[in-house]
């Protein structure tokens, strides 16, 4: 182990209406004044609005190896556990000075005017179809056997107009097939499988460890997702609002330079990622052994934003062009 030195509220509240976030309450957020106040020698304590997935693993190694530390934090996460899109209206309230989400709910956000500023990267494909961090899957004897055919086709996705329908759709366009004739239904992660053992849906749009249970359940993996919709897919990403971003600069700086530090270290050491799993989240050992880890990228490439933008438009989560600038610090 590393050893460490010594009123846009209203805002907010509709867009946690519309994510139907149902996150677990957080602690009361250190004011940018209080943090930047702090006794030299001290750290200061950063709120963090997380959710309990492979995508966060980074960021708790990087407490464990006392990577935040090093750059004068404590960090203090808040797990939600109904998608990233809920931390967004944590950040903007004040709730959390920091937030993880799904890349596609952040543009959406600056869509609707919450000025959002991505700090670190969290989570991107690996570029490799048939081992990437999410999947299509659907039974083994079904008779779907091109993404294209799922036009007409029941999809289980955890949340609409998000990262998971949004990118079904482009796969299943790529194929030759018609995206607006796929129906899509929300389910919950945890019980798609079940769903789709009975015949509720005809497909499930899986992320880890889901899409190994998946698999050993006997499913077969129609696509992924990811891949097709771009290899280098920068899947979420860590952000903070502008008025920290203006009041407390510093602060903002150390920790994009540790989740840095902290996703470099993960993308270095695969089996301490799967070690840590089991301190956050249910599952089962050989499960995590198992399991393909998403890219943990140190670096946001404004290709990969400038691309997120023209998708998200393109699969209709905003009606108008996002500055990339917008949301590059």
């Amino acid at each position: 182990m590393r050893l460490s030195p010594a009123a846009l509220a209203g805002a907010a509240a509709l867009l946690l209406a519309a994510c139907a976030s149902s996150g677990t309450n957080a602690p009361a957020a250190t004011s940018p004044a209080e943090t930047a106040s702090g006794v030299a020698g001290q750290l200061a304590t950063v709120t963090v609005g997380v959710i309990p997935i492979v995508d966060t693993a980074p960021i708790r190694l990087g407490i464990e190896e006392g990577i935040f530390a090093e750059h004068g934090l404590e960090l203090e996460l808040t797990d939600s556990g109904q998608g990233g899109a809920a931390t967004i209206p944590g950040v903007v309230s004040g709730q959390f000075q920091f937030g993880f989400s799904n890349t596609p709910a952040l543009i959406s956000a600056h869509s609707q005017g919450l000025d959002l500023p991505i700090v670190a990267p969290g989570a991107a494909s690996t570029g490799v179809a048939g081992e990437d961090t999410a999947a299509i899957v659907v039974p083994a004897d079904s008779d779907i056997t091109d993404p294209a055919a799922l036009a007409g086709r029941t999809v289980a996705v955890n949340t609409m107009k998000s990262v998971g329908d949004s990118t079904v759709r482009e796969t299943v366009a790529k194929a030759g097939g018609d995206p607006d004739a796929v129906k899509f239904v929300e389910i919950a992660f945890p019980d798609m499988l079940a769903a789709l053992a009975e015949g509720q849906v005809d497909a499930a749009w899986v992320v880890e460890p889901f899409s190994t249970l998946a698999q050993g359940q006997g499913n077969n993996v129609l696509a992924s997702n990811y891949v097709e919709t771009s290899p280098t897919l920068l899947i979420a990403a860590y952000f903070t609002s502008a008025t920290l971003m203006k009041s407390d600069p510093d602060l903002v700086e150390r920790f994009s330079a540790a989740m840095s530090e902290a996703q470099a270290f993960a993308q270095e050491h695969p089996d301490r990622v799967r070690a840590v799993l089991g301190s956050y989240m249910k599952i089962d050992p050989a499960v995590a052994d198992k399991l393909v880890l998403p890219r943990f990228p140190d670096t946001v490439d404004r290709k990969d934003v400038e691309f997120l933008v023209d998708f998200a438009q393109r699969q209709g989560i905003t009606e108008d062009t996002v500055d990339p600038a917008a949301l590059l610090p």
